[in-house]
């Protein structure tokens, strides 16, 4: 083949290349769409986005709501259920119907024990899960778990934390989970015998779950760092997370699944949409049946259990000040 053709056929096939490449990555980005109208008055402060687009083939649904944090007017706030748990509905209810409320991290699904943190008004009122049995050895993990949490400003933090009743606030490690290791089934800071620099959490309003999904704008998912979902990061579930921008804007994502119009997400995916989202970072909370988003106490996502809303004993919520202040 003369050369003329064989450098026309190069470009050729490198053309085709990058059409593809682009057909690729278009395929993963999905098209949201304003849904404020669907959920009564909203602040122009929050605003709610749905996708129906299909994710890598598949069917595919969640909702998003984007709230800036600047608002004067918007509180932060968080609550358990005080050894009980309570449909989202009713915590509606019960907080002076908030705008928002998603659901927060683990729990003991029959004693109702809280295995996530949750902050408010500086005071932990649920702890992490303290260690992790080692199926190897008669020895424990001692996870540290991922963590948002806002200062009294409403400034945003991710962070991985290791939680101690006898502390008032959590232990934070900023740049990494540490992997610890003992015979204590119930350690103290001093159990973790780590180097690495951490520092004193002190949040006003904070929720755990995990793992990290994103760190420094990139997919960073340290799920065998935090002993959860353990080589199963790709398995399809309805999913709750959130993150925050590099202008401090809150992102709750919840992602509808196990039905046949929605298929759910996995724990890659799931990281990948909120880098699309342009998040700085981003934790998963809870997942499963407990996810769920009330906004102005309608529903987003359609719970996955067939009973409906699962009751939960941890929630986030995004409220009017006035209404934050009274509580």
């Amino acid at each position: 083949m003369p050369a003329f053709f064989m450098r026309l056929f190069s470009v050729l096939i490198l053309s085709i290349g990058l059409f593809n490449s682009e057909i690729a990555v278009a395929q993963t980005r999905l098209r949201w769409q304003l849904e404020n109208d669907s959920f009564q008055y909203l602040p122009p402060s929050i605003r709610v986005f749905k996708t129906n687009d299909s994710l890598n083939g598949r069917p595919f649904k969640a909702f998003y709501a984007e709230i800036n944090l600047k608002d004067p007017n918007l509180a932060v706030s968080a609550e358990v259920g005080r050894g009980s748990a309570y449909k989202l509905s009713e915590y509606f209810e019960k907080e002076e119907k908030p705008y928002i409320i998603i659901n927060g991290g683990y729990f003991n699904r029959e004693t109702l024990q809280n295995l996530s943190l949750v902050m408010q008004k500086g005071v932990q009122l649920a702890f992490n899960q303290p260690s992790v049995k080692s199926k190897m050895t008669d020895s424990f993990y001692y996870p540290t778990r991922a963590a948002l949490g806002f200062s009294r400003s409403k400034r945003p933090f991710i962070s991985w934390v290791f939680t101690d009743t006898v502390n008032r606030y959590p232990m934070s490690f900023e740049v990494k989970p540490i992997k610890a290791k003992g015979i204590n089934a119930d350690p103290s800071f001093e159990d973790l015998e780590t180097l690495e620099h951490w520092q004193w959490w002190r949040m006003e309003t904070a929720i755990g779950g995990g793992p990290v999904l994103v760190q420094k704008g990139k997919v960073f998912i340290t799920a065998n760092e935090e002993q959860l979902f353990v080589n199963s990061v790709k398995e399809l579930h309805p999913r709750t997370a959130a993150g925050y921008t590099r202008t401090g804007k809150l992102i709750f994502l919840v992602v509808e699944g196990r039905n046949k119009e929605a298929s759910g997400a996995s724990l890659e995916e799931l990281a990948q949409l909120f880098v699309e989202l342009k998040c700085k970072e981003a934790i998963n909370l809870d997942g499963g049946g407990s996810s769920a988003m009330l906004i102005n106490g309608k529903h987003s996502i359609h719970p996955s259990d067939k009973e409906g809303e699962r009751p939960v004993p941890s929630v986030l919520m995004i409220k009017a000040v006035a209404v934050a202040q009274i509580y």
